[in-house]
């Protein structure tokens, strides 16, 4: 849980601090959206306020009198309040003749900034604008086409800073608000479709190192997280089915090496003991010679898959004569054959025919098959072995006419220490001379199936490759 708790609080940072990122870099827009607004407002309102003025000061100098002043005055002071700007008015020689009630001293006996620099756009009759400490604008008066004066109206940058500062207060009272409701929403969605499937993952990883290898994860979901419970799900299954197999391997192989000790043991005791009368003697070291014998074969058996298995045992890959090969282990099992007077029937094609192959794992591949052909096959029998090539290919096939094997077990065949049969073949078999001609055939990049003819008997069938150059007259 505390690995879980270190990815929510990763998450929930990398949040905030985008989160904050975005925050900021909006109110920096926004401030600045908000200073473009606010001085583009302003001379709008300014332009206004300058002609509405510069009308009222026509009217002034037309007349003259006090009343007019006071007029004129009025309207200052009133633009100056619905414009929160100080204003003066200025003649054509700078000096000041009215201004609001507002203005400051500083305002009123200093011309403003930059002004003789201006000058010429005011004589053109063009409005002057600039930013300093405040936002200035100066507005010409003009009449029939002649320079009389300037009015100029000054707003306190103090006004849209505190306005900036109000949205900022907004933005960041929001912001926190926003985080604080958004790692609340974070952490519980994050929880529920992050950190707790992966927690009951690892759960179930634990669990299954520990041995129970029937744990799986109950997660439905069409994400990543969902893919991930089901690629463990299809792991455990295959490493639970690896740990039966393991099981199913020991307990075989401790099954198949008790039984012939067992007998060995209890026939040497009671050679010892006496049980047995000395006539007999030579009977039981008989059965214990052929006990033996069992015992070593299924020892080979073992050490030759398991180095198959491994990649550890060595192919030498060269040209070979099937058909001699196959000669050559029909002589070695020509007494079996004989003790179950069984018929053999060879059809090779040709006289050699030679393949790219391993010539000691071949033989091993041919001897086995026949071996299981002879075994199976009921005195009286029929064998036949027959090669026959096709493209790139020669396959060589081993028939015997005894019983089908059934569709349920094909399957388990090429299984370590199956037996279809064990009351027949318990004594004589290890169960493992299937596999080992699977490996071993698999291992030079060929194949072998089987297959029931519809009538009675099966079929082995391997594949070699043909040999460069081979030449089959």
């Amino acid at each position: 849980m505390k690995k879980s708790g270190s990815l929510l609080q990763k998450l929930i940072i990398t949040f905030i601090v985008i989160l904050t990122i975005v925050l900021v870099s909006l109110a920096w827009l926004l401030s600045i959206w908000f200073r473009i607004t606010y001085f583009t407002e302003k001379k709008v309102q300014f332009q206004k306020d300058g002609e509405y003025i510069s009308e009222s000061i026509k009217t002034y100098n037309s007349n003259k009198n006090s009343l007019e002043y006071d007029k004129l005055q009025a309207i200052v002071d009133m633009s100056s309040v619905g414009a929160n700007a100080d204003i003066t008015v200025s003649d054509k020689f700078d000096n000041i003749y009215i201004y609001s009630k507002t203005s400051s001293t500083k305002e009123i006996d200093n011309k403003p900034e930059n002004l003789d620099n201006s000058k010429y756009s005011l004589l053109d009759g063009k409005p002057v604008e600039y930013i300093g400490d405040r936002y200035t604008y100066i507005y010409p008066i003009l009449e029939d086409d002649e320079f009389q004066g300037y009015i100029v109206m000054t707003a306190p940058l103090s006004t849209i800073g505190k306005q900036l500062h109000r949205i900022y207060l907004i933005v960041w009272i929001s912001a926190l608000g926003a985080m604080v409701f958004a790692s609340v929403v974070l952490s519980l969605v994050s929880k529920k479709i992050l950190i707790n499937p992966l927690a009951e993952i690892n759960k179930a990883a634990k669990r299954f190192a520990n041995g129970e290898v029937n744990k799986r994860v109950h997660i439905e979901s069409c994400d990543e997280i969902g893919e991930l419970a089901s690629s463990f799900n299809i792991m455990a299954e295959s490493l639970e089915k690896v740990e039966n197999n393991r099981r199913d391997f020991i307990s075989n192989v401790s099954h198949e090496l008790r039984s012939p000790i067992t007998s060995i043991k209890g026939f040497i005791a009671g050679i010892i003991d006496g049980v047995i009368p000395r006539d007999k003697e030579g009977y039981y070291l008989d059965i214990v010679y052929s006990e033996i014998k069992r015992l070593t074969r299924l020892i080979n058996d073992l050490l030759d898959l398991s180095a198959i298995e491994s990649g550890k045992l060595k192919f030498n890959m060269r040209k070979i004569d099937i058909n001699e090969l196959i000669r050559l282990c029909v002589i070695n099992n020509e007494q079996k054959i004989r003790e179950k007077q069984i018929m053999l029937k060879i059809d090779l094609k040709d006289q050699n025919c030679y393949v790219k192959a391993d010539e000691d794992k071949t033989m091993q591949v041919i001897t086995n098959l026949l071996d299981n052909a002879i075994k199976y096959c009921g005195n009286n029998g029929i064998i036949r072995i027959s090669t026959y090539s096709k493209g790139s290919k020669v396959f060589v096939e081993i028939y015997n006419n005894g019983p089908k094997i059934a569709d349920e077990e094909i399957r388990h065949i090429w299984n370590r220490f199956y037996k279809s049969d064990k009351s027949r073949t318990n004594k004589v078999s290890t169960g493992l001379g299937l596999p080992i001609v699977r490996m071993i055939i698999m291992q030079q990049g060929e194949e072998v199936w089987v297959k029931n003819h519809p009538n009675i008997g099966v079929t082995f069938t391997f594949s070699l490759t043909k040999y460069k150059n081979n030449k089959i007259r």
